[in-house]
């Protein structure tokens, strides 16, 4: 339960429980000593008014009229209400009177908590040796009581004074922390997404200061890291490119005109083998459908590894031939398509990327996927190339989503600043690829909408 506990509530919860053990051990002290102190208190006055009594039987055995001293003696009382004569069959009103102070009537729980100690007390007093009354002391203790209840009062006052003091210095305190807390929470949120732009506030105690220059150096690091990554796959994606068209120019240039050759070599065997040599002639036709099959396979290898349509037909009219094959292939697959025209605009690396993600989505789905229908999107939103190819098929394997080919296609997107998700929503698969749109595309995009 303690570690679910805000800083806040750990720092203010210990002082209210201080605070009720302060009140609790206050009152305990004061039951405890109070009482005693007390009967301390009113010890002297008993003992005089034994005294009293002493010397009032004295002077009445030894007086000519007892009675007549004993009334000058009741005379003499006047209106003290410690030491009071009480008659013989009469009694005294000796009840605690309620005690007012400038704050108001002492409360009774207050007076119990004390515990009034018994301090009243009777002695004899006689005449011709038969009793006449007692010598009643009965103090009145609504001073003391008076006392109490003020120092109680000031103990009270200055604990909640001192408790309001201490968690208002708790709360600021704590808020002078965990606001830099909170920052630097953010920060490091930001850092584990990616952001490494934003520099955390230095602020607060040392300590949340020195962790927040810590963070930032950090993310500095990461960046420069980042940055460096970004680069590298920059450069890798070009190098993979460069030794793509390579390869097409070299199966261009060199596979490209031998097959021709044996084609045409072929086609001229054929039209020279004489009628009757039937076995020979369906030799040289399986060599011409072989070498027709290896010219289409060679065209086929040649679009993926260079789409040469991008610097001649633009981007979307790329994408678009590229869905008119994917169809040629797939008869009954039900293909839409929304590209957008200012795609036209992107080039260099990013129409690559885009092209490729495309390239390579479109054929996980006729080889793996055994849908029925494909959608594939792709617009300039905003500062963004968004990408979406989904599908009604039976998805990725759920041990291997990412094969050699979409890891490819994740390296560059990465090398772009951009992501890749793979998601199954709604019994569809979708392929989602958001990159970084360039200043070109931009500008494009901005005309459009103008």
């Amino acid at each position: 339960m303690w570690e679910r506990l805000s800083l806040r509530t750990r720092l203010l919860l210990p002082l209210g429980l201080m605070f009720a053990a302060a009140l609790l051990a206050g009152g305990v002290s004061l039951q405890i000593f109070a009482t005693a102190q007390l009967m301390e208190e009113t010890e002297p006055a008993a003992r005089s008014a034994s005294a009293v009594a002493a010397a009032l039987n004295g002077a009445l055995r030894t007086s000519s009229n007892p009675h007549a001293t004993l009334e000058a003696f009741v005379q003499s009382l006047g209106a003290s209400e410690a030491i009071r004569f009480r008659r013989l069959g009469t009694d005294l009103d000796v009840h605690p009177h309620e005690v007012q102070t400038p704050l108001g009537t002492v409360p009774d729980w207050f007076v119990r908590l004390i515990a009034l100690p018994e301090s009243r007390a009777a002695f004899p007093v006689t005449i011709e040796g038969k009793p006449v009354g007692d010598i009643v002391f009965a103090p009145d203790m609504s001073a003391d009581i008076y006392e109490k209840w003020i120092g109680f009062l000031a103990i009270v006052c200055s604990g909640i004074a001192l408790m309001l003091l201490t968690g208002a210095i708790a709360h600021f305190t704590a808020r002078s922390a965990l606001r830099p807390l909170q920052n630097l929470g953010d920060g490091l949120t930001r850092m584990r997404t990616g952001d490494y732009e934003q520099e955390i506030p230095s602020a607060g105690p040392p300590e949340i200061r020195n962790s927040a220059q810590e963070a930032n150096e950090l993310a500095r690091t990461l960046n420069r890291l980042s940055q460096d990554n970004r680069s590298l796959l920059r450069r890798i994606v070009s190098l993979q490119d460069d030794e793509r068209q390579d390869m097409a120019r070299e199966l261009h240039d060199e596979l490209g005109p031998l097959l021709f050759g044996i084609r045409a070599n072929t086609v001229a065997l054929l039209e020279s083998i004489p009628a009757r040599q039937a076995e020979l002639k369906s030799a040289a036709e399986g060599i011409l459908q072989s070498v027709e099959t290896l010219q289409q396979a060679n065209r086929r290898i040649l679009d993926r590894l260079r789409p040469l349509y991008i610097q001649e037909l633009g981007l979307e009219k790329s994408i678009q031939t590229l869905l008119q094959n994917a169809k040629a292939q797939a008869p009954d697959l039900k293909l839409t398509s929304q590209i957008d025209t200012t795609l036209n605009e992107v080039d260099g690396l990013l129409s690559q990327t885009v092209y490729r993600v495309i390239q390579e989505a479109v054929t996980n789905v006729l080889r793996h996927a055994k849908a029925n229908a494909m959608h594939v999107a792709a617009d300039i939103n905003g500062r963004e190339v968004i990408v979406e190819i989904s599908d009604d098929g039976i998805g990725f394997p759920a041990d291997r989503m990412f094969g050699r080919g979409l890891t490819g296609m994740l390296e560059r997107v990465r090398a772009l600043s951009g992501t890749l998700e793979l998601l199954r929503e709604e019994g569809r698969t979708c392929v989602r690829c958001r990159l970084p749109a360039g200043d070109s595309a931009t500008h494009a995009r901005g005309e459009k909408r103008g």
